[in-house]
């Protein structure tokens, strides 16, 4: 995965700007081009369904190919597996399937460690109540 140490800070939020060793990769939020998910299977457990329902809307998914979808139907079903046991979870499997989830760039951690910043909605795409409420907000302080 990317390099050791803390999470980068996110590239809008640098006081110092070096000359990076590799360019920062913009995407948006969403996948528009990139390869499609596959439908989840039926039988996963509510949590896989939702994660894998979330990881296929997400921005890191712009860059995925059919092998990463490949590999987040198996982490999804090995996570799965797991819940559906109805045991105590297996604290090693637990830590596979996050460390495979991580590799997958579902945290922002993971995702700044690789220089890919996904870029939210600006505040005139969001509904305009809920920026004029952050306008008044502002405006108080």
């Amino acid at each position: 995965m990317g390099t050791r140490g803390p999470v980068p800070k996110r590239e809008d939020q640098r006081r110092r700007q070096n000359k990076p060793d590799v360019e920062t990769v913009t995407a948006p939020s969403g996948n528009p081009d990139g390869a499609e998910a596959p439908d989840p299977e039926p039988d996963w457990h509510p949590i896989a369904r939702r994660w894998y329902e979330a990881l296929a809307n997400s921005g890191q998914s712009f860059f995925f190919e059919p092998s990463d979808w490949a590999q987040a139907a198996y982490v999804a079903e090995a996570m799965s597996r797991n819940l559906n046991q109805g045991q105590r979870l297996s604290g090693q499997l637990f830590a596979s399937v996050i460390s495979a989830a991580s590799d997958l760039l579902t945290t922002e951690g993971s995702r700044r460690r690789l220089r890919i910043e996904l870029s939210k909605a600006e505040a005139t795409e969001v509904d305009s109540g809920i920026a004029e409420l952050m306008a008044a907000y502002k405006a108080q302080s």
